[in-house]
């Protein structure tokens, strides 16, 4: 009876009567407290290695391009070539995540996407649409404020600032994320030549993008800002990170029109030019003029998939106006409401808008312009009153208007 008093844990080494059982083996013992630690390491540790690899993610909740596609036409009017590249891409990045390298020893590569359009086109809002509906962390950054390290401004880790912070700081989790780039065309080079200067927020910066968008080992400051000696870095794996870069290119059409004039020889060949919608050029870009537009060779290489957004007519911007879930006329509607204000619009009223953003040429942030504009006076006054209904009407959207900073400025230019 001595002896077995005397068997205690291998582990812990308590005894017997200071657990409640201990499980003998072969040549040892474990209570059943280190027996429950011990089970908790091993589900840890297998956990883990199912995130390294992507099985993390449930294939059966990964939504089809077809339903990233129409959850996207909730919110966004037209543009579907751009939506049907961003859904697939985004499918076949959940896709890379789940992959498993087989005795073929096919690895699927990331394809990283461009998308080129006018201001107010629905670039952002389509990313910022996207990021709600994805299981992998997202963020948005904005390329202006990246210049070449050692100069004022962010450096090109603090995008992965930004993706970590999405993440929760959890880094196996960044590494698998999503990164909107905007504005990317603000980096562009001044000049179709090389620099012999310091370019410091132009090609420098695409110089030092090129090894976040390829794949690389990259040290992150967890809180942004400069770098310094003393400073603990995180290490992020940027190869399955997928990268979207949006930007406007304003004048780029020029040189697509340009490029193809110069292909016109002949009589049967300016036949063909009829063929060209003049009121989209865009739909014909190619790597070709973003490289003459400023991007290096390198940086559009390492974007493969190219796409365009359809400037706004006159119809999409109606649409726009009222028919999204987040339509604009919804929001001061919704803002409204919550002084328990019922707002509605003549449809004459709604046209005015339509026909005002057409004119300034602002795509869709021009009707929100617009719509704050005319709204002004009705937001400061209305919670003052006991009012319990506003009606807008063509001929008050109209003084209004025209009393705005808007219109005054276009008088003034």
């Amino acid at each position: 009876m001595a002896k077995k008093d005397q068997q205690a844990c291998s582990f812990c080494g308590r005894n017997r009567k200071e657990v409640n059982f201990l499980i003998s083996g072969v040549s040892g013992e474990i209570c059943d407290s280190c027996a429950e630690q011990a089970y908790q390491i091993v589900q840890d540790s297998i956990d883990a290695k199912k995130k390294a690899s992507g099985q993390s993610i449930d294939k059966s909740k990964v939504p089809t391009p077809k339903e990233i596609k129409t959850y996207l036409d909730s919110y966004i009017i037209g543009q579907d070539d751009a939506k049907r590249y961003l859904s697939v891409a985004v499918y076949n990045h959940y896709k890379r995540l789940m992959q498993e390298i087989d005795d073929d020893d096919i690895e699927i590569e990331k394809s990283n996407i461009i998308m080129v359009g006018s201001t107010g086109t629905g670039k952002t809002l389509m990313a910022r649409t996207i990021a709600k509906l994805l299981q992998v962390p997202f963020a948005i950054v904005d390329a202006t404020v990246l210049t070449e390290a050692g100069y004022v401004g962010e450096d090109i880790e603090s995008i992965l600032t930004r993706l970590l912070q999405a993440a929760d700081y959890d880094v196996n989790a960044a590494e698998k994320g999503i990164v909107f780039i905007d504005e990317i065309d603000k980096i562009a080079r001044k000049g179709d030549n090389p620099s012999i200067t310091r370019d410091v927020s132009g090609e420098g910066v695409q110089q030092g993008l090129l090894k976040l968008l390829e794949g690389s080992v990259v040290n992150v400051p967890p809180q942004g800002g400069r770098k310094h000696p003393d400073q603990k870095m995180i290490p992020v794996n940027t190869k399955n990170i997928l990268f979207v870069c949006g930007g406007a290119f304003d004048g780029i059409e020029k040189r697509i029109a340009q490029r193809l004039n110069t292909r016109v020889v002949g009589y049967s060949s300016s036949m063909s030019t009829t063929a060209i919608d003049k009121s989209n050029f865009l739909q014909y870009i190619t790597p070709q003029d973003l490289k003459s537009f400023g991007l290096i060779p390198e940086i559009i290489g390492r974007l493969p998939v190219l796409t365009y957004l359809k400037p706004l007519d006159r119809d999409a911007l109606r649409q726009i106006l009222t028919e999204p879930k987040n339509s604009i006329i919804k929001q001061y509607i919704k803002l409204f409401k919550m002084d328990d204000v019922e707002l509605t619009f003549d449809e004459d009223s709604l046209e005015y808008i339509v026909d005002k953003a057409v004119e300034y040429k602002l795509g869709a942030r021009g009707l929100r312009s617009i719509v704050e504009g005319i709204m002004m006076d009705k937001m400061y006054n209305t919670p003052s009153t006991e009012t319990k209904s506003v009606h807008i009407t063509k001929e008050y959207a109209k003084a209004q208007f025209e009393s705005s900073t808007l219109e005054r400025l276009k008088l003034t230019s």
